[in-house]
């Protein structure tokens, strides 16, 4: 039987290789993002792995959730599988940043991933089959740092709100897992004008590559652990962060924002 899996932020990156990956195991997916024109690109490359439904939305509209619900349920689809990786950065520093691209950050990263886990999971539950997969970050698991001053905190929230959610879905048969991602090589760092500085701030062996990010998160969600962080370097350092003091902790992070030029 194929189930079908909702990827938010599936125009590229972690979301277009977490669909990849996705169809690759016989899934049917729905793909979301702004920009549609990639996710069509995307939908015809795999599209003799899996039926694709592309619909175009931006999670910062506080509608949207219920607006794709709706667009959903209009196509007599089920949604078995949730993956939100929507998300962006703003690495100016909070006080040189738009009120409205924070206000943005949360809508995008924290409330629609929420609103759509309640609109989504009762199903699921009802079903007894789910996987719920929120693309956090190691930087959730890290002091927060200058410069992009919210997404920290955001992806922290993202972090225990899964390991809750996690807890309370046991023995349902929806699973939930939460990916904290490294530095990955997508366009992440392009969309965010920061690709010169973190390329130049941190050496190649230090990153992964989107794909084998992708792979991981899949197989932990079905294997239904709490939580993974991709690669070795990422977890010793989000190790390292737990056992330090909080203001050794965060003199490390500060000077990685020194670094990246961002205080």
């Amino acid at each position: 039987m194929k189930r079908t899996v909702l990827i938010t932020g599936a125009s590229a990156g972690i979301g277009a290789d977490l669909a990849r990956e996705c169809a690759r195991r016989g899934h049917n997916l729905i793909l979301t993002a702004r920009r549609e024109a990639p996710m069509q690109a995307l939908a015809a490359e795999i599209a003799a792995a899996a039926q694709v439904t592309v619909l175009v939305e931006d999670l910062a509209d506080p509608a949207a959730p219920r607006r794709l619900a709706q667009a959903v349920a209009d196509r007599g689809l089920t949604v078995d599988g949730l993956v939100n990786n929507a998300g962006f950065s703003r690495t100016a520093g909070f006080l040189n940043t738009d009120p409205a691209d924070h206000a943005a950050m949360v809508r995008v990263m924290l409330s629609a991933p929420v609103e759509l886990a309640r609109i989504f999971a009762p199903g699921m539950v009802e079903r007894g089959y789910g996987r719920i997969l929120n693309v956090a970050s190691l930087a959730g698991r890290m002091p927060a740092t200058g410069g992009d001053t919210l997404y920290g905190p955001i992806k922290s929230f993202l972090i225990k709100w899964s390991q809750g959610l996690h807890l309370e879905m046991a023995g349902t048969g929806v699973h939930v897992t939460v990916l904290n991602p490294g530095y990955t090589l997508t366009e992440f760092h392009d969309a965010n004008g920061t690709r010169d500085q973190v390329s130049a701030a941190y050496p190649g062996w230090m990153w992964m590559r989107s794909p084998d990010v992708a792979r991981i998160g899949w197989a932990a969600v079905e294997a239904n652990r709490a939580a993974v962080t991709p690669g070795v370097m990422n977890n010793i350092l989000g190790g390292l962060v737990k056992h330090l003091p909080d203001g050794m902790a965060l003199k490390m992070v500060g000077g990685h924002a020194k670094r990246l030029g961002r205080v």
